[in-house]
């Protein structure tokens, strides 16, 4: 259940970095959002009195999981200026593929069984039919944007098999986050600048509000229900839940911003939710 509801807020954020856009530029909207969002887990974690500056064996492995962080969400956005998105959502969540690639090496105990394979590829058919349309259309250097964003899902996937596999996974999940939300908005406002991007443009107080909900609600507490969720439920299945990220992200479109649904949508929904059924029942 709680799973749902995350998919259903990072589809609204889908609806909300492409409103924002309009008005500032992407990565450093990330930047933004990472920073925003650091403060408030701090202020979350100062509240609770979590411990932060315990040695625990996790410096290592949470700089690691804070460089894949960063690394995934800037090939997202440079992969962007080359490949549509409709393209670029379907190499995207290939990570749960590469979650469950990488399981039985980094978790012994989180092998898939056939039907969980079935699952997750009927769920993935699922995004490629709402999204594969374009997928086939001659496009130039649409090859170099999809080569980014499928490393991207690579990184995400380490990112997620990172924290299960180290200390990590035993710390508390405010901890955890925090060292992917510091260390991306460190790093990603000066690759902003480096790439040549305007930064904010057109400020606007709704502009400003948006911010604030990718900061408090996506970067803030999703994600801390997300690495609450790893910690307690086998990767696997959680990675399969993914896939109803986009088809909520296309229906949030529709309602929020006027965009057609069709039929193909509900299609879809309907292959990625029984695959999410399959993959997740019991043996």
């Amino acid at each position: 259940g709680l799973m749902v509801v995350l998919c259903t807020i990072w589809g609204l954020q889908q609806v909300a970095i492409k409103v924002a856009n309009a008005g500032i530029s992407p990565v450093w909207q990330a930047g933004m959002r990472s920073m925003g969002a650091t403060l408030t887990i701090l202020i979350w974690a100062l509240l609770r009195r979590v411990k932060l500056l315990e040695r625990d064996g996790t410096l290592g492995p949470g700089l690691l999981v804070g460089l894949l962080f960063s690394g995934e969400f800037a090939l997202i956005f440079l992969g962007l200026h080359y490949t549509p998105a409709s393209r670029g959502v379907i190499f995207l969540y290939t990570a749960p593929f590469f979650v469950a690639l990488g399981a039985p090496w980094f978790l012994p105990g989180e092998r898939m069984r056939k039907a969980q394979w079935g699952g997750m590829a009927l769920a993935f058919m699922g995004v490629i039919l709402l999204f594969g349309e374009h997928l086939w259309l001659p496009m130039d250097k649409a090859w170099v944007g999809d080569l980014m964003i499928l490393g991207a899902a690579l990184l995400w996937a380490a990112t997620t098999l990172t924290v299960k596999a180290s200390a990590l996974g035993r710390s508390s999940a405010e901890k955890m986050l925090l060292y992917q939300l510091a260390i991306s908005a460190v790093l990603l406002p000066p690759l902003s600048v480096t790439i040549g991007e305007p930064g904010v443009f057109a400020p606007t107080p709704w502009l400003w509000a948006n911010i604030l909900f990718q900061a408090v609600i996506v970067a803030g507490a999703s994600y801390l229900g997300w690495f609450w969720l790893i910690r307690h439920y086998p990767a696997t299945r959680l990675s399969s839940f993914s896939f109803l990220t986009p088809v909520m992200g296309v229906l949030a479109s529709g309602l929020l911003l006027d965009e057609p649904l069709t039929p193909v949508i509900f299609a879809a929904l309907s292959l990625v939710g029984t695959g999410i059924w399959i993959a997740n029942r019991p043996a």
